[in-house]
């Protein structure tokens, strides 16, 4: 679950429909300047499907230490440090659950979400609280997980053999900028940020894509690699009243009462 702080209370994105915003973003992205992803249908696959493991978890939303949705939230964007209030385990079941919910007719897909897991978990992640239980629970996570992308990549290339490590890496980068970009829309992140990677143009030059938040759910992105000047998309919410919660079983009623509502989000040149 993705949390944004209101004056009232929370407004809450389940993953799964997080990472459809990141697919719709993939779906647009191409024009003049930039090309769509290749292979298209295989990279769009992984970038709409890469949360489909947390259904289950967000169906039954857990409270932090501090009675807060356990959800990630602004300060999380770039660095994960918040592992002192989850259970590692059932994080990292949940994490290994997203490969396998794609692997079978999926395996280019499920390589490039493993890929973007394994770099979560490694090159973003702050693992200086976990305890000495904890980080072997991780190691053998990461050590699995990179096993599994070579078994994977190479059912991929029985069908794709054009499948190098080179297009598995674009493929994953691209995944990390429309993920990046649906993360700092979920979590309303105020401030200017560059997306993940650099991506390339049609002329083989590299760039820099620059977020701006303009405030009113709406953010400008430089240089714009979309199919059109706005791109106006929804996700869906739940506006949840309250600072903090008492327990679990008070927060999961708030959460089923609280009807569905889109958050509308606009990318502008």
């Amino acid at each position: 679950m993705l949390r944004i702080q209101e004056s009232t209370g929370w407004l809450l994105t389940e993953h799964r429909d997080h990472a459809r915003l990141a697919g719709d973003f993939g779906r647009h992205w191409g024009n003049a300047e930039f090309a769509p992803p290749e292979p298209c249908d295989a990279v769009l696959v992984a970038v709409y499907r890469h949360d489909d493991a947390w259904v289950e978890r967000d169906a039954q939303p857990c409270l932090t230490r501090a009675g807060l949705p356990s959800a990630f939230s602004r300060e999380l964007v770039g660095s994960y440090s918040a592992f002192e209030e989850i259970d590692l385990a059932d994080y990292l079941r949940v994490r290994g659950g997203a490969t396998e919910a794609v692997a079978t007719g999926h395996p280019f897909a499920a390589v490039v979400v493993s890929m973007h897991t394994v770099n979560l978990l490694t090159e973003q992640a702050d693992l200086s609280k976990l305890g000495p239980a904890d980080r072997a629970l991780h190691t053998d996570f990461i050590t699995g997980q990179r096993q599994r992308q070579k078994e994977l990549a190479a059912q991929a290339r029985q069908s794709r053999p054009d499948a190098t490590d080179a297009v598995f890496q674009r493929a994953f980068e691209f995944l990390q900028a429309c993920d990046n970009l649906s993360l700092l829309a979920c979590s309303r992140y105020p401030s200017p940020r560059d997306l993940r990677h650099r991506h390339p143009r049609r002329d083989g030059t590299l760039a820099t894509l620059h977020c701006t938040p303009l405030g009113a759910d709406t953010y400008r992105v430089t240089p714009f690699p979309f199919d059109t000047d706005e791109l106006v998309l929804t996700v869906p919410c739940r506006r949840v009243p309250g600072a903090t919660f008492p327990s679990e079983e008070k927060f999961r009623a708030a959460y089923t009462a609280a009807s569905a509502e889109p958050l509308q989000v606009r990318i502008v040149r």
